[in-house]
């Protein structure tokens, strides 16, 4: 009789790299989990509590009562909140053609081989990173109406009717402007500068052998390379604008009367000053849609651009 011998044992294969990947993979998780959780912690949850928030009365005591769309109603009643949207929007209108513009004229001056050029950088950039308050302090004192140099200078050229500047609720917003602008111009620099790099100098050489001259090589040549930084730097400016808070504070603190008071100003004043929360977070949900449209534009517009 015949016996039947057991079948050996199959040996379970593993694909090779499988065990390298998991662990790549693993190791790449390690990295990201973090930001994620810091994200989801800090950033996404808050923001869905807003959403939340603005459809109800909350003084930070108790429990929110729902309220619907009333905290919306409101908003198209409230001839303060259209005054600090208008605040806003005129900050924004000014602040992001002048700082592109300033920007831009910076990186092309200081792209050229000349003596002391990192030094040039250096003071450019150094506003950026000087403490907001010396800055509104200083800038304060030379906006002074009676005793600014500012005002010392424009009279030596025969002007009678000087502006007020920070006291004037009609100058003073573009006083805010022109420290903004000045403040942040280093720092958008530093991304014109890097665009600049790669702009193949070959493009050049070929548009000058072509007879052209430097402002048709700019139009045609410079401009067109730096596309992808000019778009990513109106997308920053854009945000930035319209989340303009501290240096108003420091510098106006919104006054004189509501004259430079913002959007993101007003969130504040009626959460934490007034105990408001439910409007507070309806006025938060206009600041960011106004910003989430802008942005969906400027990509749309780009999109169209390059096709």
């Amino acid at each position: 009789m015949a016996t039947l011998s057991a079948a050996p044992p199959r040996r379970r294969t593993r694909r090779p790299g499988a065990r390298l990947r998991r662990r790549n993979t693993f190791i790449g998780w390690t990295f990201i989990l973090p930001n994620f959780i810091g994200f989801a912690t800090l950033t996404l949850v808050p923001v869905l509590i807003l959403f939340y928030l603005g459809f109800t009365s909350w003084n930070a005591f108790g429990a929110a009562e729902w309220v619907g769309l009333a905290n919306y109603e409101r908003l198209l009643n409230d001839r303060t909140f259209h005054r600090v949207l208008f605040n806003t929007l005129y900050y924004a209108a000014f602040h992001i053609p002048l700082t592109l513009g300033a920007a831009l004229g910076l990186a092309l001056l200081l792209n050229r081989k000349m003596r002391g050029v990192a030094f040039f950088r250096t003071v450019a950039f150094f506003p950026y990173i000087t403490s907001i308050v010396a800055i509104a302090v200083v800038w304060n004192m030379l906006f002074s109406a009676e005793t600014g140099p500012i005002n010392q200078f424009l009279g030596l050229f025969g002007f009678d009717d000087l502006p007020g500047w920070t006291v004037s609720t009609t100058w003073a917003m573009p006083a805010v402007i022109i420290v903004g602008t000045w403040r942040e111009m280093g720092y958008f620099m530093l991304l014109f500068l890097a665009g600049l790099q790669t702009v193949p100098t070959e493009l050049h050489e070929a548009a000058r052998v072509d007879g052209a001259s430097s402002w048709q090589r700019f139009l045609n040549v410079t401009l067109p390379c730096l596309r992808p930084t000019t778009f990513f730097v109106t997308v920053m400016l854009t945000i930035e604008s319209f989340k303009i808070l501290d240096l108003i504070l420091v510098m106006t603190n919104g006054g004189p009367g509501i004259s430079t008071t913002v959007l993101a100003q007003y969130v504040f004043r009626k959460g934490f000053q007034e105990n408001d929360f439910g409007y507070a977070s309806a006025v938060a949900l206009v600041l960011f849609f106004i910003c989430i449209s802008v942005t969906v534009v400027q990509f749309l517009a780009n999109k169209r651009r390059e096709r």
